[in-house]
């Protein structure tokens, strides 16, 4: 009995070690998203570019990605060259401002051009939290119907772009 008793730190410590271990595999951009073959969430928030325009899921057409996005959020300065490039390859993108004032997200944008044909403003973060995010940036990847076929967390660069979402993507434009 005693040296079932000595042996329990032991087992225990064995138990959190593999779990730990195994967590170092992992890949952090793969988050699961319970939204994945599912409608994006339906919002009636305003614009970021027009003041007094309301946008609605309904002015979402895919296949486009839906690019959650913030001025305070330094990887979304580092993907948005990327995104820009992107929109002058043809590739349709939607922005949703995450978290933010929008006269900062207006002049972000005005310094750094906008790769967005619309772009919604989410001060409170309502969509956001609709659509499960983490935080910025998050890219939803959706078909023409409008439900969400991919999520992909973190910053999207050329590698990403060619390796992970390219042909997802243009699966969804040959449909």
């Amino acid at each position: 009995m005693k040296r079932l008793i000595l042996l329990l730190p032991l087992a225990i410590f064995l138990g959190i070690a593999v779990f730990l271990y195994r967590g170092l595999f992992l890949d952090p951009a793969e988050l699961p998203s319970a939204l994945i073959g599912k409608p994006l969430p339906a919002f009636s928030l305003p614009s970021v570019d027009e003041p007094g325009r309301t946008f609605t899921v309904a002015d979402l057409k895919g296949p486009a990605l839906v690019n959650v996005w913030a001025t305070w959020c330094v990887a979304c300065k580092v993907e948005h060259p990327v995104l820009n490039d992107l929109a002058g390859r043809g590739v349709t993108l939607y922005g949703v401002n995450y978290k933010d004032d929008t006269a900062a997200a207006q002049k972000w944008l005005k310094e750094f051009h906008n790769p967005y044909r619309l772009n919604v403003s989410d001060t409170q973060g309502t969509l956001g939290l609709d659509l499960g995010v983490y935080g910025a940036p998050e890219t939803f990847l959706i078909d023409k119907h409008g439900v969400i076929r991919h999520k992909y967390v973190g910053v999207i660069d050329e590698r990403v772009w060619r390796e992970q979402i390219a042909a997802l993507y243009q699966g969804l434009v040959d449909e």
